[in-house]
């Protein structure tokens, strides 16, 4: 296209004060310059047809980009609604957490203890808590004592199995226990009703139990 757009600077430039002053080429502005191209050739050494056909398939490959572009983000934009209409639907209903929780670091650059909510079916007979990070490596357990079934809530203080802190992020939880039986259960994050959604900043949250949280941490609706 190099031969199209350095023709006629006089055109190109009055033209993107006028028509275009955002000074973005589209495929119409490519064909007026082929065609003011046409116009000014020497007739005694017309363009070689070849060249013609050449930019005429590169303003089809123009054309059939913006087509494309255009696509794309009609269909990002009917997502965006989708995702907006099923949180929106999903009020009143009741929804369950993913099982991980997030380490935040303190004024001191420590991180702070963290609060493990678990919702357990049947009476605890014993039981551990096993705490992995974002690569999947093992961090620490926290041992569960005996208790009845419900909900019931653990503190980490943000350490390994050697005493020392780990740093800040997003950690795996996974809870095995047995009951009096001596079968071997999994605890579950808590569920709770959704109150309301909120839109902020292109994120959706549900609010959970008061708190709104980011719906990318709902694990399951029902």
């Amino acid at each position: 296209m190099a031969d199209i757009t350095g023709i006629n600077s006089n055109y190109n430039s009055t033209q993107s004060t006028t028509i275009n002053p955002k000074s973005v080429l589209g495929k119409d502005d490519f064909l007026k310059l082929l065609i003011t191209q046409l116009q000014y050739q020497d007739p005694t050494a017309p363009m070689d047809s070849a060249e013609i056909l050449t930019q005429n398939s590169q303003l089809a490959t123009i054309e059939t980009q913006q087509n494309t572009n255009k696509a794309l983000e009609e269909l990002s934009r009917s997502f965006a609604q989708t995702k907006d209409f099923t949180a929106v639907s999903a009020i009143g209903k009741t929804a369950r957490l993913e099982n991980k929780v997030t380490l935040k670091e303190d004024a001191n650059g420590k991180v702070s203890p963290v609060t493990i909510d678990l919702e357990f079916d049947e009476d605890i007979k014993e039981g551990t808590i096993s705490i992995y990070d974002e690569n999947n490596l093992f961090i620490k357990t926290i041992d569960i004592t005996k208790n009845t079934l419900g909900k019931h809530t653990y503190t980490w203080d943000g350490t390994n199995s050697a005493g020392d802190y780990v740093k800040s992020g997003n950690y795996t939880i996974i809870a095995k226990y047995t009951n009096n039986d001596g079968v071997n259960l999994i605890a579950n994050f808590p569920s709770y009703k959704i109150e309301s959604v909120k839109f902020d900043n292109d994120k959706t949250y549900v609010k959970l139990n008061g708190n709104f949280i980011d719906f990318k941490h709902v694990q399951e609706i029902y």
